[in-house]
C-alpha cells in the first residue's frame, strides 16, 4: 500500500457533536473527507485489489460525469457515469453472491455506473464489460466482470445522427 499522507482533523458541529475528518493530497490538490462517508470496495477494483476505500469528489460542472479518489493512493482516481444515460438498453442484476458483498438484500437499491476513459485523440469509451454495482444505503460498490456481453471495456459513446 502507498503512503496516502492522510491526516485526522476534528472537527465541532452543532450541539458539540465531534467529527473527525481527514486529509488527502490528491490530483485535486487538497482533499478534506469524512472517512464514515467513504465509498467502499471490499473486493478493490480489477487490477487494484489493494485499493478499498475511495471519497466521491463533489461534481463542480454539470453533467454526467464525476470522480472517485482513492483514499489509500492519492494518485488514482476514476471518472465515472451512469451508462444507462447513453445505452438506454444496458442493464445489470446483481446475483445472490453479489448483494452480499454490497450488504443489500433483493430489495436493496443497486445502481450501475461504469468507468470512463479518454483516449490521446479525446475519444471517450465506457467501460461496460466490467461495470461498478454501487449500493447507496451500505455506501458499498464492487465491479464485476460480464461475461458473454456484446459490450466492451471501451465501449464508445453512441453517435447522434443529425436530422437532415
Amino acid at each position: 500500500m502507498g503512503h496516502s499522507g492522510s491526516q485526522r482533523i476534528e472537527h465541532t458541529f452543532g450541539c458539540g457533536e465531534e467529527k473527525m475528518m481527514e486529509k488527502i493530497q490528491s490530483r485535486f490538490g487538497e482533499i478534506e473527507y469524512d472517512p464514515d462517508n467513504t465509498l467502499l470496495f471490499p473486493e478493490g477494483l480489477v487490477g487494484l485489489e489493494n485499493l478499498r476505500k475511495f471519497v466521491v469528489m463533489p461534481n463542480e460542472k454539470e453533467g454526467p460525469l464525476f470522480w472517485i479518489q482513492s483514499v489509500e493512493d492519492p494518485q488514482v482516481a476514476f471518472i465515472l457515469t451512469d451508462p444507462t444515460g447513453f445505452y438506454y438498453d444496458y442493464k445489470v442484476v446483481p446475483d445472490g453472491r453479489e448483494r452480499e458483498k454490497l450488504g443489500i438484500d433483493d430489495n436493496g437499491e443497486c445502481l450501475i455506473v461504469s468507468v470512463v476513459s479518454v483516449s490521446s485523440e479525446r475519444e471517450i469509451t465506457l467501460n461496460l464489460a466490467a461495470p461498478i454495482l454501487f449500493a447507496p444505503e451500505t455506501n458499498r460498490a464492487l465491479q464485476v466482470i460480464l461475461e458473454g456481453t456484446q459490450f466492451s471495456p471501451q465501449t464508445p459513446l453512441p453517435t447522434v445522427e443529425e436530422a437532415s
